[in-house]
């Protein structure tokens, strides 16, 4: 499993841009998700949903390589 995979690179004949790495990008659609439809009486925090967004992330990168 690498964490450095990108997601959106761009090459072309001019232009060569990195991308954000998968996981980032992974974990930005769980707290996506998450966020809207969040319920403000949860005791869910912030820092909570942040954590998880990445073990989240860690998960669906190993998925990918089983």
């Amino acid at each position: 499993m690498s964490n450095f995979e990108k997601a959106f690179p761009v090459t072309t004949d001019t232009v060569w841009q990195e991308g954000m790495d998968l996981r980032d990008y992974f974990a930005i659609q769980y707290v996506n998700g998450t966020i809207s439809n969040f319920n403000f009486d949860s005791c869910m925090t912030f820092d909570e949903i942040a954590k998880y967004s990445y073990e989240m992330a860690d998960a669906m990168m190993k998925a990918r390589v089983a």
